[in-house]
């Protein structure tokens, strides 16, 4: 009986992902696509990211094999390099990964949409700033949905996907049948400042490093409580790390600013590791120091 081939297992070659943004999830979402058959454009107007990401990409394919990550009937797929948003031409679906500050992504937004095809999905990846705000910017509003990866994607199996209030069928449709390309399980959501994950995790992680600022116990004790007596995989703080500590004051001061939430203002320890670029994982030193982990 004849096998059926890789590539049409379940027929990732189909699509072909745009990722603007070679950033740390820009490139670990490029990593995702690549490790399951999905050709993808990487689209950065700085050389030097594009350059670090073809590292962190290839160390993080190797990374996903060794933790069987990546499926085994699947070829691994291109990642191509682009220093333009009109590389993005002819991409079935266009992931947004640039900074999480809404200026920046709603201008890319625009520019964007009016380079691909009409009804090619438009993807932002963002942690807290609502989907309809940003598909305001768009030529076609029905066109844009959310989403929120976790970081590393392509270890978190589940996605957060945002349903903005214009988003149409066509474009949920897009997105779902990209995810199962990928082997992601979507969970959609409505539309929110931070949506479910960030709203309710962000907060926490701040109250875990005010705990910290205010001397009530150490890093390692507040983690170690979080995870040992109510079951947080990493604890907070360790989480901080992994998420970024800049990406988490951006976030944090987004939803401080749509929602009034005094809870969700940044708290001077972290605004003082933001500034001092201890940023977690990505920099080497966060809450935790790390060896041979920078980007």
């Amino acid at each position: 009986m004849q096998q059926p081939s890789e590539q049409t297992a379940r027929e990732p070659r189909r699509h072909h992902l745009a990722v603007l943004g070679a950033g740390v999830m820009g490139a670990s979402i490029a990593t995702l696509a690549a490790g399951h058959g999905v050709p993808v454009t990487l689209i950065d107007v700085d050389d030097a990211k594009l350059a670090a990401a073809e590292s962190r990409i290839a160390g993080e394919i190797r990374l996903a094999q060794l933790m069987g990550a990546l499926p085994d009937d699947v070829v691994e797929a291109t990642v191509t390099p682009g220093g333009r948003l009109a590389d993005a031409a002819g991409a079935t679906a266009v992931v947004e990964a640039v900074t999480e500050d809404a200026d920046i992504k709603a201008k890319v937004l625009s520019e964007v949409s009016a380079l691909v095809e009409p009804g090619t999905v438009l993807v932002s990846n963002t942690s807290s700033i609502p989907i309809d705000e940003l598909a305001s910017a768009a030529c076609r509003p029905a066109d844009v949905v959310g989403t929120h990866f976790m970081n590393p994607p392509y270890l978190i199996r589940t996605v957060e996907v945002i349903r903005g209030a214009r988003t149409g069928e066509r474009a949920m449709a897009s997105i779902r049948s990209l995810l199962d390309a990928l082997r992601r399980q979507p969970v959609v959501v409505r539309d929110a400042p931070g949506f479910v994950t960030s709203r309710v995790l962000h907060p926490m992680i701040n109250d875990a490093a005010r705990v910290v600022q205010e001397g009530t116990a150490t890093v390692e004790d507040v983690d170690a409580l979080m995870e040992g007596c109510l079951g947080h995989p990493t604890g907070p703080l360790r989480t901080a790390d992994l998420i970024g500590i800049d990406n988490l004051v951006d976030s944090l001061r987004v939803l401080h600013e749509r929602t009034g939430d005094p809870g969700c203002l940044p708290c001077d320890l972290l605004l003082e590791k933001a500034r001092a670029g201890d940023t977690g994982r990505k920099s080497g030193r966060g809450f935790y120091v790390y060896q041979g982990e920078t980007s």
